[in-house]
């Protein structure tokens, strides 16, 4: 049975040029964030976009979806928790939340991405290599 519970944490410093006028991150930055958090959950698992990429596998984002519930601020630490939210297929799901220094939500999110063979140009499923690898303990 695959394992749905394999989550990561990326931790980041706000940096003065993703915020705005007022110190406040502007809101098209969560979605570079969420990338980060989806880069490092990849890498846990013994990926990454390069590798994949190497290997004819692109992972186009096809649905973003983000809750905003409040805002993060310059040189605020922040943490992107990552979490699968079921078994690839096709698509693969990710669910986030993202906090500060204090422990607030600051948002929470949903990415679905799809497999695409580079050579194609077409769906296809997700590689045996990240299924075996969701099968480990």
């Amino acid at each position: 049975m695959p394992n749905l519970s394999k989550k990561t944490v990326t931790e980041l410093r706000v940096r003065y040029g993703e915020t705005d006028q007022m110190g406040v991150v502007y809101y098209g930055n969560y979605a570079a964030y969420l990338e980060q958090g989806r880069t490092d959950w990849l890498r846990a698992q013994g990926f990454s976009y390069k590798w994949m990429e190497a290997n004819g596998v692109q992972l186009p984002v096809v649905k973003l979806s983000i809750d905003y519930k409040r805002p993060a601020h310059y040189d605020e630490v922040i943490r992107i928790t990552t979490k699968l939210r079921n078994i690839p297929t096709y698509k693969i799901e990710f669910d986030y939340e993202i906090h500060n220094q204090d422990n607030q939500l600051l948002v929470s999110a949903y990415t679905a991405l799809v497999f695409v063979d580079m050579e194609t140009k077409k769906l296809m499923k997700a590689p045996d290599y990240l299924d075996q690898k969701l099968r480990e303990e």
